[in-house]
């Protein structure tokens, strides 16, 4: 079976879950749209997991692009060698200061007690992530992305979109973006509470949302199968 889930913003144990709940195996496909890191309390657990699963896919999100970007010039360790090479621009600063205030606290707190390799390693992890795929399930074609496609237009690929298109943009989840009733978008990025006031996963005009507000006091972690279309809660 074929799984997306997006948005686990750190929250290891709804995430475990989710995996126990839908019997998770090797012979499994999981698509994890973005947002691995921040917010929930063990964003590099989650991430420690699932570089060890070849069968988990992961997806950039703004959270992890912002993420890799600042942990990158705050994991060098600082020694008389080092320290004149290390330059942060008063925006880099202003950066990180935002950064922190958006959950990235949790993120430097569980990269602080972890190895200096350990650290490398999960750097170059989600250096690896992909900013999107397209899965074939039968005759539908699932294009799954973080936030979605900004400033669409239907002769564009792709791989034409820039990161802040496909990591940043909040599309009208009501609008149809291709003729083809056999292709869908699956996001995340958006918490469908805000869509519908419901922490379920959301289907309009073949967009689906499925951040369900994992990380917040009344949302839920989502899962859907692309296969049967099956939606699992935690």
């Amino acid at each position: 079976m074929i799984y997306v889930m997006s948005d686990i913003h750190g929250e290891y144990q709804k995430y475990l879950k989710m995996l126990e709940l839908i019997q998770f195996s090797a012979q499994d496909t999981l698509f994890v749209l973005g947002d691995v890191v921040d917010r929930g309390k063990e964003p590099v657990s989650v991430l420690k997991d699932m570089m060890q699963r070849s069968n988990v896919f992961p997806i950039m999100g703004n959270h992890d692009f912002l993420a890799y970007y600042l942990l990158s010039k705050l994991s060098t360790e600082i020694t008389a060698e080092t320290v004149e090479n290390i330059s942060l621009s008063l925006e880099d600063i202003q950066g990180i200061l935002e950064w922190i205030d958006d959950g990235g606290d949790t993120t430097v707190a569980q990269f602080q007690k972890i190895s200096p390799e350990e650290r490398e390693e999960i750097l170059n992890y989600i250096s690896e992530f992909s900013f999107y795929e397209a899965v074939d399930v039968g005759e539908k074609t699932f294009i799954l992305v973080h936030a979605g496609l900004g400033n669409f237009r239907k002769d564009k690929k792709l791989s034409e979109y820039s990161p802040e298109e496909l990591l940043l943009t909040r599309e009208d989840p009501d609008k149809r973006f291709f003729d083809d009733e056999n292709i869908y978008i699956v996001t995340g990025h958006t918490p469908t509470p805000l869509i519908h006031g419901k922490a379920e996963i959301y289907h309009s005009a073949n967009n689906i949302y499925i951040d369900c507000g994992a990380c917040f006091g009344s949302g839920r972690l989502a899962c859907l199968c692309l296969d049967t279309m099956q939606e699992f809660y935690i």
